[in-house]
């Protein structure tokens, strides 16, 4: 099985001939006035609950993308909203509990603390064996080669293998291998993929960027109160570096490969294993994509 893009469509770090911008279709529609809409659904874990409040509002205001990119969560998000099955997802998140969440957790300690089995389980039960190219939106995933140090973009083969693929946490979840190479999380290399979209066709790209960390003086109180209680376990400590680390990455990528719009919900409040806080990471996802709604429809030349 090969889900890698084709030698035509590799990213920059690959081949430093292919022209930045060029296109490799996939049938993406036309919307937007006249234009192709691509989305970049940002990694964070648990913060990419958020992901759903901002795909909520845009479909609400008429604003439907047509190329769906995902990196970590925004790639198991961004495959589900690609199928048409966001409201489903929605209505098991928010149900989620810590006591839920922790069932996901099967320890492992063989390339990761945890071995993933019960979250591939999870993608099968939604997806089968469904192929990307089965979905009702173009969908593609960034995950990382291990062992090349590159950026794979996933856009062909079975849904699981892609998502299971771009959410290997390193160190948290177990690497995924796949015809020969070692791949984990995307994160490492473009948490945000807005080249990817752009690649793919997209013409106009929305970019949802989960690596805020703003938080209010409460929020930071209560930090200070947890450091002030000892060293942070080893779990936090490899969540918390992946966090610095993809915050630091996603500045520079945006910085020379731009969105259209970027948005940015406040999710400094939430830590990465939050996945029982679904509620209210979705409604700061819905905050911040309804700020931006009047200027997304200005750019695009609609009406409002």
């Amino acid at each position: 099985m090969n889900l890698g893009v084709p030698a035509t469509c590799v990213p920059e770090v690959f081949v430093r001939s292919v022209t930045r911008g060029a296109a490799c279709s996939i049938g993406g529609r036309m919307s937007g006035n006249g234009q192709t809409i691509g989305i970049a659904l940002g990694a964070g874990a648990a913060r990419g609950w958020a992901h759903i409040g901002v795909l909520r509002v845009l479909h609400e205001a008429g604003i439907e993308p047509d190329i769906v990119c995902g990196t970590s969560i925004g790639a198991m998000i961004g495959a589900l909203y690609a199928d048409d099955r966001l409201e489903e997802l929605e209505s098991w998140c928010t149900t989620l509990t810590w006591k839920g969440v922790m069932r996901f957790f099967d320890l492992g300690f063989g390339g990761g603390l945890l071995k993933g089995a019960r979250v591939t389980s999870f993608l099968r039960e939604h997806f089968g064996d469904k192929q990307m190219s089965d979905l009702k939106r173009p969908f593609a995933a960034v995950a990382t080669d291990l062992r090349a140090g590159q950026e794979v973009w996933l856009r062909e083969g079975p849904v699981i293998d892609a998502v299971r693929a771009s959410i290997a946490l390193p160190g948290l979840f177990m690497p995924h291998a796949d015809n020969g190479r070692i791949l984990v999380d995307g994160a490492l290399v473009n948490p945000v993929p807005v080249s990817l979209c752009r690649a793919l066709g997209a013409s106009f790209v929305i970019a949802v960027d989960l690596s805020s960390p703003l938080a209010g003086p409460a929020v930071r109180k209560i930090t200070a109160e947890k450091k002030a209680q000892g060293m942070p376990g080893m779990a936090e400590v490899v969540m918390d570096s992946l966090n610095i680390m993809s915050i630091r990455i996603t500045r520079s990528r945006l910085a020379g490969e731009p969105a259209d719009v970027v948005v940015m919900p406040r999710l400094g409040q939430y830590g990465l294993l939050d996945y029982h806080r679904a509620a209210e990471a979705i409604s700061e996802g819905r905050a911040a994509a309804e700020v931006l709604t009047p200027q997304i429809h200005r750019l695009l030349g609609q009406e409002t």
